[in-house]
């Protein structure tokens, strides 16, 4: 009879992603992750292969909580640019305040790993452009509902909030001057919607 998991691998994952998130790939032991964890070394690769392999799910899973954060913010939000607006400010501000770590896992990840991690540096850029398309899909959104101008590079739009969004997570960890990303969020959306309202 095979072996079954006697485990939650959403728990698993999750705690996995933090030290990840916290310390980095290189910089995380498969020791660390057992005592983070609970698993002995067999569970793990049983369960995921190797360290690569738990990285690799844990980027995806981080990844997929980032999506599913956004959709909360659009859902609540009384327009798309409200809805945007709130993630930023969720992100940068409110809910990952406590995090690990202030940057981008993805981002983070990207930077860390070198072209000879091939699988997983590409997984990482997989995820942040999938990331980034889910902004492009917004912009578009909001042009449709008049919210941005009809003549707006959707694409250039988006690559520019996903390029905010990582450059104002690392000023804030390089300077922790919450007020003035709040100020920038502001003008960022400002910006977006002032040929619309002008």
């Amino acid at each position: 009879m095979a072996n079954t998991a006697k485990f939650n691998r959403q728990e698993v994952l999750q705690k996995a992603t933090w030290l990840f998130w916290q310390r980095g790939f290189h910089a995380t032991s498969t020791r660390d992750l057992q005592q983070a964890t609970n698993l002995r070394p067999g569970s793990i690769y049983a369960a995921f292969g190797s360290k690569s392999g738990l990285f690799k799910e844990a980027l995806r899973f981080y990844a997929q909580n980032r999506t599913e954060l956004l959709q909360q913010c659009m859902d609540g939000g009384k327009t798309t640019i409200g809805g945007l607006r709130t993630y930023f400010r969720h992100i940068l501000l409110d809910g990952d305040a406590d995090t690990p770590n202030e940057l981008c896992l993805l981002a983070k990840a990207i930077s860390e790993l070198d072209e000879s991690e091939e699988e997983l540096l590409g997984e990482a850029r997989t995820l942040l452009a999938a990331h980034g398309a889910k902004f492009r899909q917004y912009v578009e959104e909001a042009m449709a509902n008049g919210e941005l101008s009809e003549d707006t590079d959707s694409d250039l739009l988006a690559r520019q909030l996903q390029v905010q969004m990582i450059g104002l997570r690392t000023f804030l960890r390089a300077t922790a001057d919450r007020a003035a990303v709040e100020h920038m969020i502001l003008k960022l959306f400002d910006s977006a919607t002032a040929r619309t309202t002008g």
